[in-house]
């Protein structure tokens, strides 16, 4: 069903400094307000530890806020699809052990690709990804490019080679099948949603086609996620262009899934994803269930009590 050609006025994922965002989880509560906002989701990185921050954050600024994570995982030959846990029981313990184990694995891999790294002949500074280690704070690739950018002793090389920030530094080293990647093992999709539904939660693909150009195989793994228990789809996204969007809404529509969206907030000073809302609806209806609060299901506004 396609609606009124009007701005998004929800936006659910959002990261914070509890896993790759440059803000406190506050901040980014505070931001999507400012944004105009009413519903809002904080997705980090296998972790719900900023949670109870952003949702007394959103009782302040009377929006609502979905607890979330965003949970990293494996299919076949796709080393990194996400998957978005909404209105999870983020207090639940065995969720907690769930995601500290994965965030373990997470940084093995990171622990790993810094060796390959050294072996390539870049200078590291490990201070800071200790630290993080040591508060349990998730490791990502994006704190080990921090890393290796920081260090003066790059400054040359980084130069010769045209690097100037992480989106020219991943490509080369740090995406599946470059000289210093190395491969997660778990947890599947299909686990993913598992654990989602085990607290409680809804389970969305997150940017399916940011992560898998092909269209056809992105379908192919919508129909095996769907299968699984997959609940929804981000449909809108930053990065999804008109035509990808209107194929992914036609696809959720047909296989009883939700249509979420999201612009990705990492940090007012992310190269890519700086601002809420900045995705199109293209006039096409969301469907949100119960991570709208009925709003969206229902076709109307999500009352910034709910």
């Amino acid at each position: 069903m396609e609606r009124p050609h009007v701005e998004p006025d929800f936006d659910l994922q959002s990261h914070s400094v509890e896993s790759d965002g440059a803000l406190a989880p506050a901040d980014v509560v505070a931001r999507a307000a400012a944004a105009g906002m009413r519903l809002m989701a904080l997705t980090d990185h296998d972790t719900v530890d900023g949670v109870p921050e952003a949702l007394h954050a959103a009782r302040e600024h009377r929006l609502r806020c979905s607890p979330a994570a965003e949970l990293s995982s494996v299919s076949g030959e796709f080393e990194d699809l996400h998957v978005c846990g909404y209105e999870l029981r983020y207090d639940d313990p065995e969720l907690r052990a769930t995601l500290a184990d994965f965030r373990a694995d997470r940084g093995r891999r990171i622990w790993a690709m810094a060796d390959r790294l050294e072996q390539l002949g870049f200078a590291l500074d490990r201070s800071q990804l200790k630290a993080r280690e040591r508060a349990g704070a998730p490791l990502g690739r994006p704190h080990l490019a921090d890393a290796v950018l920081a260090h003066r002793a790059n400054a040359a090389r980084l130069r010769a080679e045209g690097i100037e920030g992480k989106d020219t530094l991943f490509p080369p080293y740090l995406v599946p099948g470059a000289v210093a990647y190395v491969a997660r093992s778990r947890p599947t999709v299909e686990e993913a949603i598992d654990v989602i539904h085990a607290a409680g939660g809804v389970a969305v693909w997150a940017h399916p086609l940011w992560d898998i150009a092909e269209r056809a195989t992105v379908l192919a793994a919508l129909d095996r996620f769907a299968s699984a228990g997959l609940d929804g789809v981000e449909v809108f996204y930053a990065e999804h262009d008109e035509e990808q969007t209107r194929l992914l809404h036609a696809a959720a529509s047909e296989r009883g899934l939700l249509a979420t969206g999201s612009a990705d907030f990492h940090g007012p000073e992310h190269g890519k994803f700086s601002r809420f809302g900045a995705f199109s609806l293209y006039g096409l209806e969301p469907v949100l269930g119960p991570i709208g609060g009925g709003g969206y299901a229902t076709r109307r506004p999500v009352s910034a009590t709910e």
